[in-house]
C-alpha cells in the first residue's frame, strides 16, 4: 500500500485509495464512505489522488520538477472532464448539443457568480462567524488566541 490510505491501515481508521481522475469513480468512493460513516463504524480516510495541472503557487509554475510535455499528455489523456464527456456521449445519455447548452448555462451562471462576489461588500469580522453550523448555538469556536472563545451566530 502506499501514499495516506497504506498509512491509515497502521492505524485504527479505515482508508481507501480512489482514483479521482475518474469521475464514477470518484462518486462510488464518496458513496461508500459516507455510507460507512453513517453507519457508525466510525471514521474513514478518502485518498483521491488526481493530478494537478499547475504549480502550488503564483510562484510555482510547476515546471522545474516535471516536463510540460507530461502535463499536456495528462490534461489530453486524462481529463477527468473530457473523459466523463466522452462517456456520456458514446453512452447515448446526452447529444453533443446537449452537453453544449450545459456548458454555455454553467459558464454564464458562474460568471454571474463571480460578478455579485467581485462588486458585494466584504464581510465584516463579526459575520465571518454566522452559519458555521446547523446547531450554532450548541457549538463555541476558538478565535484567534486560545483564550478568546466566540458563539457563532444562526
Amino acid at each position: 500500500m502506499s501514499g495516506v490510505s497504506g498509512k491509515v491501515f497502521l492505524s485504527s481508521v479505515a482508508g481507501i485509495w480512489v482514483d479521482a481522475m475518474d469521475v464514477l469513480a470518484m462518486r462510488e468512493a464518496t458513496n461508500f464512505a459516507a455510507a460507512y460513516c453513517r453507519s457508525g463504524k466510525g471514521p474513514i480516510v478518502l485518498e483521491a489522488a488526481t493530478y494537478r495541472y499547475y504549480g502550488h503557487s503564483m510562484s510555482d509554475p510547476g515546471t522545474s520538477y516535471r516536463k510540460r510535455d507530461e502535463v499536456d499528455d495528462v490534461r489530453k489523456n486524462r481529463d477527468p472532464i473530457a473523459h466523463f464527456k466522452d462517456r456520456i456521449l458514446k453512452s447515448g445519455l446526452a447529444s453533443e448539443e446537449e452537453l453544449k447548452k450545459i456548458e454555455t448555462d454553467v459558464v454564464k451562471e458562474v460568471s454571474e457568480a463571480v460578478q455579485v462576489a467581485k462588486t458585494d461588500k466584504e464581510l465584516g469580522p463579526d459575520e465571518l462567524w454566522e452559519n458555521i453550523y446547523p446547531d450554532n448555538d450548541v457549538w463555541k469556536m476558538r478565535g484567534v488566541t486560545p483564550f478568546e472563545w466566540r458563539q457563532p451566530k444562526i
